[in-house]
């Protein structure tokens, strides 16, 4: 029997685990679940069908499992279910980041500590931070079911328990108020800020993309990997929710070498920029990625002057 072909996915980061696909013989066995869902696409190459919600979620289990040693990871139904890969992304271009200033050696170790904004119910950023760089973490939410989800997964893999601490933020409004605390330095904060302004919003792409598809009309959405309305939208949508946290980002500038976020709107960008120059960041960084068909950006920020950079102890 001839081989599938691998081909090298060369948009994801050089040390992503998986520029080179799924062995999906590794992750059956792992995950036998997975099975019924994996099928050979017209072009020799075995894959899922990632608008099903429950196969992005075995994939995940089975990756996790096969490349990260987590065990019994799950997320409650209707709650974001993310791509692994891309998540990963985020992580190795955070780690460039910190080695940019650190000599261009990427710093590991529990003593690295990142707050994820936004955690939600799947603790994918932390999870990942910590198995490819040991990295430790604060994961915060303003949704106490996810955090409560975040709390079984870390019971369920002793390995997590010392390294990633959950705190729930009370004021809705606020982003970092109540999580960064007098005492705290962070190497970093991550996020994946809501994308749309409404439900309704949020729900647009899914219908058009089905009504695309097939000649019936609905008005019922169906989101590839789920989500909770607190992980999809709030008000004023991604540049009012990155907008409201540069502004916050401010009151902490000593606390954090690096505060980041994605951005999913490139038409986002010249705003973010405006209001990151008028609260007076040193340095600005906007990092490219891109996985499959989506395109999106990191950007990161600083107050800290080029020696603070430098001479930050992790």
């Amino acid at each position: 029997m001839k081989p599938l072909p691998v081909i090298e996915k060369s948009n994801l980061h050089p040390r992503n685990l998986h520029r080179f696909g799924y062995d999906f013989k590794q992750l059956i066995e792992n995950l036998p679940e997975l099975k019924k869902f994996v099928f050979t696409n017209e072009y020799g190459t075995e894959t899922i069908d990632f608008s099903i919600p429950d196969a992005v979620k075995a994939l995940n289990k089975a990756l996790l499992i096969s490349n990260y040693e987590i065990q019994n990871w799950d997320i409650p139904k209707n709650y974001l279910c993310p791509p692994i890969p891309g998540r990963a992304d985020y992580i190795h271009y955070l780690a460039d980041l910190l080695a940019s200033k650190n000599n261009t050696v990427i710093p590991e170790g529990e003593n690295v500590v990142g707050l994820d904004i936004g955690i939600g119910s799947n603790c994918i950023y932390p999870i990942l931070g910590n198995s490819i760089y040991n990295w430790s973490f604060v994961g915060t939410d303003i949704d106490e079911n996810a955090i409560q989800n975040c709390k079984k997964i870390i019971e369920k893999n002793s390995k997590l328990i010392d390294v990633i601490s959950l705190q729930l933020q009370v004021e809705s409004r606020f982003i970092f108020k109540n999580i960064i605390l007098p005492e705290d330095k962070f190497a970093f904060t991550i996020c994946n800020p809501p994308f749309h302004n409404s439900a309704a919003e949020a729900t647009k792409p899914s219908i058009r993309k089905v009504n695309n598809l097939q000649e019936t009309r609905t008005k019922t959405p169906i989101l590839n990997f789920g989500g909770h309305n607190a992980e999809l939208w709030c008000d004023g949508g991604e540049i009012g929710f990155i907008t409201q946290m540069i502004y916050e980002s401010a009151k902490y500038p000593m606390q954090v070498l690096w505060f980041t976020t994605l951005v999913s709107k490139k038409e986002n960008l010249a705003a973010i920029y405006k209001t990151l120059n008028k609260v007076s960041a040193v340095e600005i960084k906007t990092i490219d990625m891109s996985q499959g068909q989506k395109t999106s950006r990191i950007v990161a920020w600083t107050f800290l002057s080029e020696s603070q950079q430098k001479n930050w102890n992790f």
